[in-house]
Protein backbone atom coordinates (compact mmCIF):
# COMPACT_ATOMS: atom_id res chain seq x y z
CA UNK A 1 0.00 0.00 0.00
CA UNK A 2 1.42 3.89 -0.45
CA UNK A 3 3.21 4.83 2.44
CA UNK A 4 2.14 8.03 3.89
CA UNK A 5 2.33 11.16 1.93
CA UNK A 6 2.75 9.11 -1.09
CA UNK A 7 0.52 7.75 -4.19
CA UNK A 8 -3.47 8.13 -4.53
CA UNK A 9 -4.52 11.38 -1.39
CA UNK A 10 -7.80 8.93 -0.90
CA UNK A 11 -5.28 6.12 0.46
CA UNK A 12 -3.56 8.33 2.58
CA UNK A 13 -4.44 7.06 6.04
CA UNK A 14 -5.24 10.17 8.30
CA UNK A 15 -4.16 10.58 11.64
CA UNK A 16 -6.63 10.00 13.86
CA UNK A 17 -6.87 9.38 18.19
CA UNK A 18 -8.13 6.35 18.05
CA UNK A 19 -6.75 4.63 14.89
CA UNK A 20 -10.36 3.36 13.91
CA UNK A 21 -11.37 2.93 10.30
CA UNK A 22 -9.75 6.34 9.10
CA UNK A 23 -11.44 8.24 6.46
CA UNK A 24 -14.74 5.93 7.46
CA UNK A 25 -12.97 4.14 4.46
CA UNK A 26 -13.24 0.27 5.22
CA UNK A 27 -16.12 -1.94 5.50
CA UNK A 28 -17.75 -2.11 9.03
CA UNK A 29 -20.65 -3.44 10.41
CA UNK A 30 -22.86 -3.60 13.64
CA UNK A 31 -25.14 -5.87 14.73
CA UNK A 32 -28.72 -4.71 14.84
CA UNK A 33 -30.57 -7.94 15.87
CA UNK A 34 -30.84 -7.66 19.40
CA UNK A 35 -31.93 -3.80 19.51
CA UNK A 36 -34.26 -4.67 16.88
CA UNK A 37 -36.16 -7.53 18.84
CA UNK A 38 -36.32 -4.70 21.71
CA UNK A 39 -37.70 -2.45 19.68
CA UNK A 40 -40.10 -4.17 17.87
CA UNK A 41 -41.07 -5.58 20.81
CA UNK A 42 -41.82 -2.03 22.44
CA UNK A 43 -43.66 -0.54 19.40
CA UNK A 44 -46.29 -3.50 19.11
CA UNK A 45 -47.03 -4.96 22.20
CA UNK A 46 -50.21 -3.57 23.71
CA UNK A 47 -50.93 -1.34 20.56
CA UNK A 48 -54.18 -0.56 20.79
CA UNK A 49 -56.40 0.29 18.00
CA UNK A 50 -59.70 1.46 18.43
CA UNK A 51 -62.26 3.44 16.34
CA UNK A 52 -66.08 3.34 16.20
CA UNK A 53 -66.95 1.17 18.88
CA UNK A 54 -64.44 -1.23 18.12
CA UNK A 55 -61.50 -1.68 20.25
CA UNK A 56 -58.38 -3.52 19.84
CA UNK A 57 -55.11 -4.53 21.03
CA UNK A 58 -52.20 -6.53 20.51
CA UNK A 59 -51.60 -8.49 23.23
CA UNK A 60 -48.52 -10.45 22.81
CA UNK A 61 -45.43 -10.04 20.07
CA UNK A 62 -45.93 -14.37 20.00
CA UNK A 63 -42.71 -14.62 17.57
CA UNK A 64 -39.81 -12.31 16.37
CA UNK A 65 -37.13 -14.30 13.55
CA UNK A 66 -34.78 -12.84 11.51
CA UNK A 67 -31.83 -10.88 11.84
CA UNK A 68 -30.57 -6.53 11.32
CA UNK A 69 -27.15 -5.09 10.05
CA UNK A 70 -26.16 -1.64 9.83
CA UNK A 71 -22.95 -1.29 7.35
CA UNK A 72 -20.49 1.63 6.57
CA UNK A 73 -18.37 1.99 3.59
CA UNK A 74 -16.91 5.62 2.83
CA UNK A 75 -19.94 7.53 4.92
CA UNK A 76 -22.55 5.07 3.53
CA UNK A 77 -24.72 3.73 5.67
CA UNK A 78 -26.46 -0.04 4.23
CA UNK A 79 -28.77 -1.12 6.29
CA UNK A 80 -29.87 -5.14 6.32
CA UNK A 81 -32.66 -6.06 7.87
CA UNK A 82 -35.42 -9.00 7.31
CA UNK A 83 -37.82 -10.53 10.05
CA UNK A 84 -40.61 -12.33 10.48
CA UNK A 85 -43.14 -11.84 13.05
CA UNK A 86 -46.04 -13.00 14.62
CA UNK A 87 -48.08 -10.92 16.94
CA UNK A 88 -51.33 -12.05 18.87
CA UNK A 89 -54.51 -9.81 19.23
CA UNK A 90 -57.76 -9.44 20.58
CA UNK A 91 -60.65 -6.96 20.37
CA UNK A 92 -64.19 -5.99 21.90
CA UNK A 93 -67.45 -4.60 19.79
CA UNK A 94 -69.26 -2.37 21.73
CA UNK A 95 -72.01 -4.10 23.61
CA UNK A 96 -70.75 -7.13 23.31
CA UNK A 97 -69.29 -9.00 26.39
CA UNK A 98 -67.24 -11.30 24.42
CA UNK A 99 -63.71 -10.85 23.45
CA UNK A 100 -62.33 -11.66 19.66
CA UNK A 101 -59.15 -13.51 19.84
CA UNK A 102 -56.56 -13.95 16.70
CA UNK A 103 -53.45 -13.61 15.15
CA UNK A 104 -51.10 -11.17 12.89
CA UNK A 105 -48.60 -12.43 10.45
CA UNK A 106 -45.99 -10.40 9.23
CA UNK A 107 -43.66 -12.66 7.14
CA UNK A 108 -41.39 -10.33 5.61
CA UNK A 109 -40.15 -7.21 6.80
CA UNK A 110 -36.83 -6.18 5.25
CA UNK A 111 -35.31 -3.52 2.84
CA UNK A 112 -36.82 -5.61 -0.51
CA UNK A 113 -40.27 -4.60 0.37
CA UNK A 114 -41.33 -0.85 1.08
CA UNK A 115 -43.55 -0.68 4.62
CA UNK A 116 -46.82 -0.55 2.67
CA UNK A 117 -46.02 -3.12 0.63
CA UNK A 118 -45.29 -5.46 3.42
CA UNK A 119 -47.44 -8.80 3.51
CA UNK A 120 -49.65 -8.85 6.97
CA UNK A 121 -52.10 -11.33 7.29
CA UNK A 122 -54.88 -11.31 9.80
CA UNK A 123 -56.69 -14.21 11.28
CA UNK A 124 -59.27 -14.96 13.74
CA UNK A 125 -59.88 -17.96 16.38
CA UNK A 126 -63.71 -18.61 16.31
CA UNK A 127 -66.67 -17.24 14.04
CA UNK A 128 -69.42 -15.64 13.59
CA UNK A 129 -70.74 -11.95 13.17
CA UNK A 130 -68.68 -10.33 15.86
CA UNK A 131 -65.64 -12.09 15.24
CA UNK A 132 -65.52 -11.31 11.48
CA UNK A 133 -66.60 -7.69 11.80
CA UNK A 134 -63.69 -7.82 14.23
CA UNK A 135 -61.25 -9.44 11.50
CA UNK A 136 -62.59 -7.17 9.33
CA UNK A 137 -62.10 -3.56 11.42
CA UNK A 138 -57.84 -5.54 11.96
CA UNK A 139 -57.17 -6.15 8.66
CA UNK A 140 -58.45 -2.67 7.29
CA UNK A 141 -57.39 -0.07 10.69
CA UNK A 142 -55.21 -2.41 12.54
CA UNK A 143 -52.80 -3.19 9.53
CA UNK A 144 -52.68 1.03 8.96
CA UNK A 145 -51.65 1.00 12.66
CA UNK A 146 -49.28 -1.75 12.40
CA UNK A 147 -47.46 -0.03 9.57
CA UNK A 148 -47.32 3.17 11.12
CA UNK A 149 -45.08 1.18 14.09
CA UNK A 150 -43.09 -1.01 11.56
CA UNK A 151 -42.06 2.34 9.72
CA UNK A 152 -41.40 3.96 13.02
CA UNK A 153 -38.49 0.76 13.80
CA UNK A 154 -37.22 1.36 10.33
CA UNK A 155 -36.73 5.27 11.44
CA UNK A 156 -35.31 4.59 14.96
CA UNK A 157 -33.11 1.80 13.26
CA UNK A 158 -31.61 4.06 11.23
CA UNK A 159 -30.82 7.12 13.87
CA UNK A 160 -29.58 4.75 16.30
CA UNK A 161 -26.85 2.47 14.11
CA UNK A 162 -25.94 6.10 12.58
CA UNK A 163 -24.05 6.57 16.09
CA UNK A 164 -20.69 5.69 15.79
CA UNK A 165 -20.44 3.78 12.38
CA UNK A 166 -19.36 7.17 10.38
CA UNK A 167 -16.35 8.49 12.27
CA UNK A 168 -15.17 11.86 12.47
CA UNK A 169 -11.64 12.79 10.68
CA UNK A 170 -9.23 14.52 12.81
CA UNK A 171 -10.25 17.80 14.21
CA UNK A 172 -13.90 17.28 13.27
CA UNK A 173 -17.20 16.87 15.70
CA UNK A 174 -18.79 14.32 15.70
CA UNK A 175 -21.24 13.38 12.70
CA UNK A 176 -24.93 13.64 13.36
CA UNK A 177 -27.44 11.21 12.05
CA UNK A 178 -29.49 14.20 10.02
CA UNK A 179 -26.02 14.28 7.92
CA UNK A 180 -25.30 10.83 6.84
CA UNK A 181 -26.15 9.71 3.50
CA UNK A 182 -28.60 6.72 4.42
CA UNK A 183 -29.67 4.31 1.98
CA UNK A 184 -30.75 0.57 1.86
CA UNK A 185 -30.05 -2.39 -0.26
CA UNK A 186 -31.99 -0.80 -3.11
CA UNK A 187 -34.32 -4.10 -3.37
CA UNK A 188 -37.26 -1.61 -4.04
CA UNK A 189 -35.01 -0.29 -7.27
CA UNK A 190 -34.10 -3.80 -8.61
CA UNK A 191 -31.76 -3.84 -11.20
CA UNK A 192 -33.06 -5.67 -14.44
CA UNK A 193 -30.60 -6.78 -16.47
CA UNK A 194 -31.29 -6.95 -20.12
CA UNK A 195 -32.05 -10.80 -21.82
CA UNK A 196 -29.87 -11.45 -24.17
CA UNK A 197 -31.23 -11.36 -27.85
CA UNK A 198 -28.96 -13.25 -30.44
CA UNK A 199 -29.83 -12.69 -33.94
CA UNK A 200 -27.48 -15.80 -34.90
CA UNK A 201 -29.66 -19.10 -35.05
CA UNK A 202 -28.68 -21.98 -32.69
CA UNK A 203 -29.51 -24.87 -34.60
CA UNK A 204 -30.71 -27.99 -32.53
CA UNK A 205 -28.76 -31.04 -31.92
CA UNK A 206 -25.60 -29.36 -32.83
CA UNK A 207 -22.71 -28.55 -30.69
CA UNK A 208 -23.12 -24.77 -29.02
CA UNK A 209 -19.73 -23.09 -30.15
CA UNK A 210 -17.97 -21.18 -27.04
CA UNK A 211 -15.36 -18.84 -26.91
CA UNK A 212 -13.33 -17.38 -23.48
CA UNK A 213 -12.87 -13.84 -22.71
CA UNK A 214 -10.60 -12.10 -20.37
CA UNK A 215 -11.09 -8.90 -18.76
CA UNK A 216 -9.38 -6.72 -16.23
CA UNK A 217 -10.05 -3.77 -13.67
CA UNK A 218 -8.32 -1.35 -11.14
CA UNK A 219 -10.57 -0.97 -7.79
CA UNK A 220 -9.27 0.88 -5.56
CA UNK A 221 -9.94 -1.20 -2.42
CA UNK A 222 -7.63 -3.63 -0.70
CA UNK A 223 -7.52 -7.22 -1.97
CA UNK A 224 -9.75 -8.91 0.64
CA UNK A 225 -11.98 -5.70 0.21
CA UNK A 226 -13.54 -6.84 -3.26
CA UNK A 227 -13.28 -10.55 -2.07
CA UNK A 228 -15.71 -10.08 0.63
CA UNK A 229 -17.64 -7.98 -2.02
CA UNK A 230 -17.63 -10.98 -4.46
CA UNK A 231 -19.03 -13.27 -1.19
CA UNK A 232 -20.69 -11.56 1.87
CA UNK A 233 -24.37 -12.29 0.88
CA UNK A 234 -24.71 -8.69 2.60
CA UNK A 235 -22.38 -6.60 0.55
CA UNK A 236 -23.31 -8.81 -2.77
CA UNK A 237 -26.94 -7.51 -2.07
CA UNK A 238 -25.56 -3.90 -1.63
CA UNK A 239 -23.90 -3.98 -5.19
CA UNK A 240 -26.62 -6.28 -7.17
CA UNK A 241 -29.83 -3.89 -5.84
CA UNK A 242 -31.75 -7.62 -5.71
CA UNK A 243 -32.43 -10.54 -3.55
CA UNK A 244 -29.49 -12.72 -3.20
CA UNK A 245 -29.17 -16.37 -2.46
CA UNK A 246 -25.49 -17.00 -1.47
CA UNK A 247 -23.30 -19.80 0.30
CA UNK A 248 -19.88 -18.59 -0.11
CA UNK A 249 -18.21 -22.32 0.29
CA UNK A 250 -16.52 -24.87 -2.08
CA UNK A 251 -20.14 -26.35 -3.96
CA UNK A 252 -22.42 -23.49 -2.59
CA UNK A 253 -24.99 -22.33 -4.86
CA UNK A 254 -25.32 -18.79 -5.61
CA UNK A 255 -28.46 -16.61 -7.19
CA UNK A 256 -28.24 -12.87 -8.51
CA UNK A 257 -30.37 -10.50 -10.30
CA UNK A 258 -33.35 -12.03 -9.62
CA UNK A 259 -32.26 -15.46 -11.09
CA UNK A 260 -30.61 -13.98 -14.28
CA UNK A 261 -27.48 -14.96 -12.78
CA UNK A 262 -27.33 -18.64 -10.81
CA UNK A 263 -24.00 -20.87 -10.29
CA UNK A 264 -21.74 -22.44 -7.69
CA UNK A 265 -18.29 -21.76 -6.12
CA UNK A 266 -15.99 -24.21 -6.70
CA UNK A 267 -12.75 -22.86 -5.50
CA UNK A 268 -12.73 -19.79 -2.58
CA UNK A 269 -9.06 -18.33 -2.06
CA UNK A 270 -9.90 -15.23 0.62
CA UNK A 271 -7.91 -12.41 -0.93
CA UNK A 272 -6.47 -14.02 -3.86
CA UNK A 273 -8.92 -15.84 -5.98
CA UNK A 274 -12.14 -17.07 -6.35
CA UNK A 275 -13.82 -19.44 -9.06
CA UNK A 276 -17.14 -20.01 -10.42
CA UNK A 277 -19.22 -22.38 -12.81
CA UNK A 278 -21.55 -19.13 -13.74
CA UNK A 279 -24.38 -18.77 -16.03
CA UNK A 280 -26.71 -16.45 -17.82
CA UNK A 281 -30.37 -17.24 -17.13
CA UNK A 282 -30.91 -16.89 -21.06
CA UNK A 283 -28.32 -19.58 -22.07
CA UNK A 284 -29.16 -22.64 -23.45
CA UNK A 285 -30.55 -25.11 -20.34
CA UNK A 286 -27.63 -26.67 -18.16
CA UNK A 287 -24.76 -25.11 -20.19
CA UNK A 288 -22.78 -23.30 -17.81
CA UNK A 289 -19.14 -21.34 -18.20
CA UNK A 290 -16.33 -21.22 -15.95
CA UNK A 291 -15.40 -17.86 -14.25
CA UNK A 292 -11.92 -17.36 -12.15
CA UNK A 293 -11.07 -14.13 -10.53
CA UNK A 294 -7.61 -13.66 -9.73
CA UNK A 295 -6.98 -10.95 -7.14
CA UNK A 296 -3.78 -8.96 -6.93
CA UNK A 297 -3.04 -6.57 -4.37
CA UNK A 298 -0.89 -3.63 -5.85
CA UNK A 299 0.73 -0.54 -3.61
CA UNK A 300 -2.25 1.59 -4.07
CA UNK A 301 -4.88 -0.62 -6.09
CA UNK A 302 -6.36 -4.03 -6.57
CA UNK A 303 -5.87 -5.51 -10.22
CA UNK A 304 -9.26 -8.06 -10.68
CA UNK A 305 -8.83 -10.04 -14.11
CA UNK A 306 -11.14 -12.12 -15.15
CA UNK A 307 -10.86 -15.68 -17.38
CA UNK A 308 -14.47 -16.86 -18.65
CA UNK A 309 -14.51 -20.26 -20.44
CA UNK A 310 -17.05 -21.86 -22.25
CA UNK A 311 -19.22 -18.65 -22.98
CA UNK A 312 -21.41 -19.02 -26.02
CA UNK A 313 -19.79 -16.98 -28.93
CA UNK A 314 -22.83 -14.97 -29.92
CA UNK A 315 -23.12 -13.32 -26.40
CA UNK A 316 -19.07 -12.94 -25.68
CA UNK A 317 -19.66 -9.05 -26.30
CA UNK A 318 -22.81 -9.00 -24.00
CA UNK A 319 -21.53 -11.26 -21.35
CA UNK A 320 -17.79 -8.33 -21.32
CA UNK A 321 -20.25 -5.49 -21.22
CA UNK A 322 -22.69 -6.94 -18.73
CA UNK A 323 -19.35 -7.50 -16.30
CA UNK A 324 -18.31 -3.81 -16.58
CA UNK A 325 -21.94 -2.98 -16.21
CA UNK A 326 -23.41 -5.08 -13.14
CA UNK A 327 -20.68 -5.88 -11.20
CA UNK A 328 -17.54 -3.32 -11.33
CA UNK A 329 -19.29 -0.11 -12.15
CA UNK A 330 -22.36 -0.81 -9.76
CA UNK A 331 -19.04 -2.64 -6.75
CA UNK A 332 -17.62 1.00 -7.71
CA UNK A 333 -20.82 3.28 -6.89
CA UNK A 334 -22.20 0.76 -3.47
CA UNK A 335 -18.71 0.75 -1.63
CA UNK A 336 -16.26 3.78 -3.09
CA UNK A 337 -14.20 1.45 -5.25
CA UNK A 338 -14.31 3.82 -7.74
CA UNK A 339 -11.57 4.79 -10.58
CA UNK A 340 -8.45 7.03 -9.95
CA UNK A 341 -8.51 10.85 -10.18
Amino acid sequence: MAKWGEGDPRWIVEERPDATNVNNWHWTEKNAGPWSKDRLKELLNNLKIAQNGIDCKITEVEKIEGEATANNRKGKLIFFYEWDIKLKWEGLLAGSADKVKGEVHIPNLSEENDVSEVDITVTIKGSGEEAHRAKAFMHNVGKTEIRKQLQEYIRSLKEEFSKGLILPKKGEAPIKADNVSTITSGFNKKINMEPIVSTEKKQIGCKLDTKSLELSEKFQCRAQEFYDAMTRIEMVTAFTQGHVKMEAEKGGKFSLFGGNISGEFRELVPGKKIVQYWRYKQWPDQHFSEVTFNIDEKEDHTLVTIKQDLVPAAEVDQTRENWRRYYFESMKRAFGFGAFL
